[in-house]
Order: structure tokens, then C-alpha cells, then sequence
């Protein structure tokens, strides 16, 4: 910590079981943000703004005008750029101090064991349920903790998943819904974006309650509902069968 940070920080470090123990552990911490979209725009921005260390972004494709009603990340004159790419510029801006790394590359089986290397945390980001439980099972088998959100219209759902004491995605949600492209307003991500930063910081820092063990709905953005869940013995993934 230098006087640097504690300026910058100062705010967040008054908060109690903060402090500048809980800033070291954010700074010496990496985060793999999977998707730099609707979700991974809003996770990535704050989680820079309070100041985590290292953010590895993966994405393989290009703004798009249909993008910026909810991806906060680009600008007009980011279409047709690659995302990973811009999102590493454009966060650099936010703060200069952190290492960004950015990753063109799509998440598959062969790459997925490459893209976690080295990563404390998984933030799932994407858009679909193929990739999810790649970044599931990939966070079973590494014991890297999942955070995980989803979005359709202005309805979500948030969880945070730790390998041998939750249940995994697939427990969760065992068939992926139908694909398409989905509706969504812009701060519907965002909302859910934010309760995935504040996963992600209460763990790494060790404070506060989490959603371990829980499942966040909300519908509208208006209406919360926090369901208990629990592992299936019958999971492909975590299961004891």
C-alpha cells in the first residue's frame, strides 16, 4: 500500500472488516471476467475502481451498435472494434494502477484450463449456458470459486459458487434454456453486475454475508427473493453418484 492507494481507497477501507488488510488482499488478487459484455462491462469497471489488482478479460468479438444500450464499457467509437481489446484500453483509464490483461480468444474445453491459469476468482459474464458450465467445471476441478449471474429481460438471478461447499452451476440450473437472443434492458445487467462485485470483493477480502448456499432472484428490479440451495448427489459435475 502506498499513499496512492490509501487515498484512492480510502472510502471503501473505512467500511468495517475492510480496512487496509482487506485492500492488500483486493490488490494482490487476479480476476477472470469471462464475457465483456452486458455483465462483464459493470464487473469490470468497479472492480477496477476498487482497485483489484490484476483483471484478465476474455471475449472474442467486436462492439456492436445493438451492444451499447447495456454495454457501458464502449463508446460509438468502439463499433467494429475487438472487445477485449477496447475493454482493456477504455479500463485503463479508470485506473492506471491494476494490470489488465485482455484475451481475443473464445472459451472452449482446450482452452479454458489455459485462460483460468493463475486466476483467485471466475466472474461468469457470458450469455450462454454452454460456456457457463465450462467455466463450471473448470472451477470444480481447479477449486476456483464461481460467480455467477444471468439476465433475460429485467429478470436475474445471482449465486456464488465454492468448490466443495455449494452447489455448482449444473446443480442449479441442470438443462440450459432454449438458445436466442434474449431481450434485456440495460440496467438489468448492471444491477446484477454489481451484486457479482460485491461477491467477489466480500470473498476475496473475507467480510460480510454472501450468497453461498443461495440463489438471488429478482424480477423487475423491484421484487428480491434469496432461495436456499443446496447440491444434487445425481450432478455430472459435484455430485457424490
Amino acid at each position: 500500500m502506498n499513499d496512492r492507494d490509501k487515498t484512492r481507497y480510502d472510502r471503501q477501507m473505512r467500511i468495517d472488516g475492510f480496512g487496509e488488510e482487506g485492500q492488500k488482499k483486493l490488490k494482490s488478487s487476479k480476476a477472470l471476467i469471462a464475457g465483456a459484455g452486458g455483465l462483464g462491462s459493470p464487473v469490470s469497471i468497479y472492480l477496477a475502481v476498487a482497485g483489484m489488482g490484476s483483471l484478465r478479460i476474455v471475449d472474442n468479438d467486436e462492439v456492436e451498435l445493438s451492444n451499447l444500450n447495456r454495454q457501458i464499457l464502449y463508446r460509438e467509437k468502439d463499433i467494429n472494434q475487438r472487445k477485449a481489446k477496447t475493454a482493456e484500453k477504455n479500463l485503463k483509464k479508470y485506473n492506471r494502477d491494476i494490470e489488465i490483461e485482455s484475451i481475443d480468444e473464445e472459451i472452449t474445453n482446450e482452452s479454458i484450463r489455459e485462460i483460468v491459469k493463475g486466476c483467485d476468482v471466475i466472474v461468469d459474464c457470458m450469455d450462454n449456458y454452454p460456456t457457463r458450465y465450462l467455466l463450471n467445471e473448470v472451477s470444480i476441478e481447479k477449486e476456483i470459486p464461481l460467480f455467477h449471474a444471468a439476465v433475460h429481460g429485467m429478470e436475474g438471478q445471482a449465486t456464488t459458487i465454492i468448490p466443495g461447499e455449494t452447489p455448482c452451476l449444473k446443480c442449479i440450473v441442470p438443462n440450459p434454456p432454449p438458445k436466442e437472443t434474449f431481450p434485456v434492458l440495460g440496467a438489468t445487467p448492471g444491477l446484477l453486475a454489481c451484486i457479482q462485485v460485491h461477491e467477489v470483493i466480500k470473498y476475496l477480502v473475507g467480510m460480510g454475508v454472501s450468497l453461498k448456499n443461495k440463489l438471488l432472484i429478482t424480477e423487475k428490479g423491484a421484487e428480491f427473493e434469496t432461495l436456499e440451495i443446496s447440491k444434487s448427489p445425481e450432478c455430472e459435475i459435484c455430485g457424490s453418484k
